[in-house]
């Protein structure tokens, strides 16, 4: 056990943000713990064990993929700044994507990592916006999104000076709400910029191995730098005196200072471990978007059953996409098919078994406080009611029963479980719709970094460790 009860930064939180920052500080000598509740780290993206099997939760891909030697990308800059090689990462590139709109997905955009194919798409399937859609790429790619004090503007706003379309329109925002808007209906224009770079003019990526490989590395990186961490153990309270984070109060009882405190856990979630009477102003009220997942795992690749060439489809069964809070537990009228065989892992590889992920929209308050019995009664007829709509937007299957035949065991997530694996107030995945692009918080030592601060994705988690730590540690004399 660890004896130590100074550091120069004490990091809340062992998810992707905290471990790059953890890494980039230790790199420069930082005396670095990281303290984490639960027993693996990861946060939203880490992976699981039923029954001998390891289940990927979060990553369906890694967005920002670029191919070596394109420089000023998130990508290259994340691999530099915590010294990471591309082949540690070992990504293997999706094969398509689809935005499928309809009750069975009559109109769909395909994408890859090659951005002139959804460029293509557009000017076959909706040739009067293309100009627009041209400018509006003209525009995206030189919007300045990691500014940390550039004005909210409304992304429906500046996207409709372009197109014309309401149904473009939706169909370009769905994938991008699903994998990173905290806010409903509407996107601010930043965050949608971010997006917008990250799944079509950058693309998607997955090693073999699933999300276990990025974190392997990120720990080994972390370990060799001298970092310290604590598993299982978690901080209860922040002790604030004098306008500082004076101590932590561990789970444990113990108690620790530092010279600086990063929290990567979201900042309702900081502001409610502040304590001495002294409260984070404004504390922003925790978000209200989060999800239901279900994982089927097969006795064959989905290309056997005639799923062979989409990675993932981003869905919805009407012209209108209602990226909102349901009224009900679940809404299946939209959501994400994740496909994870279907990568180009490279000639003879390939996963052991069939999976099958698919992704809705769900209502935290309605999965809550269920009695256990209700609960899983309620999961169980959501499986089914998930498999039905997402299936609406795949080819045909060769019988009515050969998903079920080939389906060796599944799993669901629900609100209820993100609360409790990840401590996110509501099971709100990209937590407040309120970002803190600074990472200021009004106690001087005490900043933000990861979900509420602003930076997206995977890399974009990554990044937002290592600019607040830049930025609010290593740049101060």
């Amino acid at each position: 056990m660890n004896s130590r009860s100074h550091y120069d930064v004490a990091i809340i939180g062992a998810g992707m943000s905290g471990l790059a920052a953890g890494i980039r500080l230790a790199h420069f000598g930082k005396r670095v713990c990281i303290f984490e509740r639960h027993n693996t780290v990861g946060g939203l993206n880490s992976f699981y064990s039923i029954g001998g099997r390891k289940f990927d939760v979060g990553l369906h891909a890694m967005t920002n993929f670029v191919g070596p030697g394109v420089k000023g990308t998130p990508l290259g800059k994340l691999l530099r700044q915590l010294r990471i090689t591309r082949e540690e990462f070992a990504l293997c590139e999706q094969k398509q994507s689809r935005i499928a709109f309809g009750p069975h997905g009559e109109t769909s955009l395909r994408f890859t990592n090659d951005f002139g194919v959804l460029e293509g798409e557009v000017a076959a399937k909706f040739p009067a916006q293309i100009d627009g859609f041209r400018r509006l790429t003209a525009l995206v790619r030189a919007y300045d999104n990691v500014s940390l004090d550039a004005p909210a503007v409304s992304a429906r706003e500046q996207v409709r000076r372009h197109l014309t379309d309401p149904l473009l329109e939706q169909m370009l925002f769905c994938p991008l709400m699903y994998y990173g808007s905290a806010s409903e209906h509407d996107m601010e224009f930043g965050q949608f910029v971010i997006m917008f770079k990250a799944l079509f003019l950058e693309g998607f990526a997955r090693p073999l191995d699933g999300v276990r490989v990025i974190l392997r590395v990120l720990l080994d990186k972390y370990r060799a730098a001298g970092g310290e961490r604590r598993m299982k153990c978690g901080v209860k309270h922040i002790v604030a005196h004098e306008g500082r984070a004076a101590a932590l109060l561990l789970d444990n009882g113990e108690e620790i200072s530092a010279d600086h405190v990063l929290s990567s856990i979201g900042a309702p979630e900081t502001a409610r471990l502040v304590q001495s009477g002294h409260r984070l102003q404004p504390a922003p009220a925790p978000g209200r978007l989060s999800f239901v997942e279900t994982i089927t795992i097969l006795d064959c690749p989905p290309a056997a059953l005639g799923w062979g060439s989409d990675t993932i489809v981003f869905f919805n069964d009407s012209a209108k996409f209602d990226y909102a809070c349901p009224a009900d537990q679940v809404d299946p009228r939209s959501g994400v098919i994740c496909l994870p065989n279907n990568f180009d892992y490279g000639p003879g590889l390939g996963l052991p078994e069939g999976i099958f992920r698919c992704t809705c929209l769900a209502n935290y308050e309605r999965w809550a406080h269920l009695p256990e019995e209700t609960y899983r009664a309620d999961k169980h007829r959501w499986y089914a009611a998930l498999q039905h709509s997402a299936q609406r937007f795949l080819p045909k299957l060769p019988s009515t029963d050969a998903f079920t035949r080939a389906t060796v065991t599944t799993d669901m997530f629900t609100p209820r479980t993100i609360a409790k694996f990840t401590g996110h107030l509501g099971g709100a995945i990209y937590g407040a719709s309120e970002k803190n692009r600074p990472g200021r918080t009004d106690l001087a030592n005490l900043y933000l970094c990861g979900t509420d601060q602003g930076f997206l994705g995977i890399v974009g988690a990554m990044l937002s460790g290592i600019s607040m730590a830049n930025f609010h540690i290593l740049a101060k004399k």
